[in-house]
């Protein structure tokens, strides 16, 4: 069991301090159960949950799944209750527009539609907004959300999204890196991607370096996300007047699958119609994407997007594997055009907290886009490009999180791109 089950709950002020149990208990509503979840998970700062039916809560911790034990089981009434009141916190899928109904009938409205959905469909994806956690009116951070079935029965995964975007030197790249990526950023064309396994903070390195466009220059930002995990304010702070806001250079237009746009396709259509100068797609997901991000920066526009996969040449050989072979050589000649770098980064478990690495490959010279071109499968040109100053290698970074003392030497061999180096320093 884990420590976390022996730590009580933190209190529940205001109108929960008389009546409300210390843990689950029948009947309670979807809002006080998300309420005492979540209201535990801001204190261990925490942001990903598994809710499964007769079952404890579960996280996401530094050191894997923990079990939130202290809170008790999850009936599948419990369930039944969380995802209602998620529904109903789901983001208006119109924003009021086009229709009469009050917002109390669009609510009951929307839950009676999703829960029919869900129920041909077996999962539903949709991001909310916070719930109450039970505290002055204090609420949760937006939330992404997946229902599913198993043979547990109803399922819920839950992440808070943070409501503060972190700029990238907190993130753990280093100064030269960091500079390196805000300057491309400033390129008018060109295609840049930020890749990694799920949960490896993909998302968080794009909004940083949109963030950080957004507030010093002036563009016209249009995103496709599925779902939307960081909003953008319209404002900023004054570099003049500390505590004044004024208006941002850059105007954002963000726009999610399934709320603002009918499917990710139609968003990928329409995406160019709308005069940007920098286009943020979620993710890559077919060739047809990869086919819209390369025309899109072949005709004037900063793209940049993701893609699930570790490490530069692996993202070279992952977009090869969209196309047929006969047109590789095609392929590859226009990436040696238009890419202008790969970030490829892993979250880690480390000594204290979780560790960022990650690899870096900047098209910024013949010799790498010569690599590009003449990629295939077995050739090392592109993993010596990789190896030369400017760039970053995978292994060269993670012997330096192990000189630093932030990682262990179990986590850097087991997270190793090469696995014949027993080089460590």
């Amino acid at each position: 069991m884990s420590i976390l089950a022996t730590l009580e709950p933190p209190p529940l002020p205001g109108r929960f301090t008389a009546v409300a149990p210390a843990h689950f208990v029948p009947g309670m509503s979807g809002e006080d159960l998300l309420g005492m979840i979540f209201r535990t998970c801001c204190d261990l700062t925490v942001s990903d949950i598994q809710m499964r039916a007769e079952r404890p809560v579960y996280i996401h911790t530094n050191k894997g799944i923990e079990i939130l034990g202290h809170l008790g089981i999850l009936s599948s009434a419990h369930l039944d209750e969380i995802l209602k009141e998620l529904i109903g916190n789901r983001e208006c899928s119109n924003h009021g527009f086009g229709t009469d109904h009050s917002p109390d009938q669009r609510t009951a409205n929307d839950i009676r539609m999703a829960i029919a959905d869900f129920t041909n469909c077996r999962v539903a994806d949709f991001s909310c907004d916070g719930v109450p956690m039970g505290e002055r009116g204090k609420r949760s951070g937006r939330l992404r959300i997946q229902a599913h079935l198993s043979l547990s029965g109803l399922g819920i995964t839950c992440r808070i999204l943070s409501d503060s975007i972190p700029e990238l030197e907190a993130l753990g790249i280093d100064p030269d890196t960091t500079s390196t990526l805000r300057h491309c950023v400033l390129k008018r064309a060109g295609l840049c991607l930020v890749t990694g396994a799920t949960g490896s903070g993909k998302s968080t390195t794009l909004a940083s370096l949109i963030d950080w466009l957004r507030r010093h220059h002036p563009k016209h930002i249009v995103t496709v996300e599925d779902p939307i995990e960081y909003q953008y304010p319209v404002t900023m702070d004054d570099p003049q007047y500390p505590g004044h806001r004024i208006p941002a250079p850059s105007i954002i237009t963000q726009q999610e699958v399934g709320r603002d746009v009918h499917s990710y396709r139609q968003g990928l259509k329409d995406v160019l119609r709308k005069a940007p100068h920098v286009i943020l797609l979620g993710e890559i997901r077919d060739r047809e994407a990869m086919d819209t991000c390369m025309e899109a920066a072949q005709t004037g526009h900063l793209v940049l997007s993701t893609l699930h996969t570790t490490g530069a040449v692996k993202t070279i050989g992952r977009i090869l594997e969209l196309y047929r072979k006969e047109n590789h050589a095609a392929v590859l000649s226009r990436l040696a055009e238009i890419l202008i770098f790969i970030h490829s980064q892993g979250l880690l478990v480390g000594v204290q907290r979780r560790a960022l690495t990650y690899e870096f490959l900047h098209n910024n010279d013949d010799a790498s886009s010569s690599a590009i071109a003449n990629y295939n499968g077995g050739a090392r040109s592109l993993d010596d490009v990789i190896r030369r100053s400017g760039n970053i290698e995978w292994d060269a970074n993670l012997r330096r999180l192990l000189k630093h003392g932030l990682i262990t030497h179990d986590t850097f061999t087991n997270a190793k791109m090469n696995r014949n180096d027993d080089n460590l320093m």
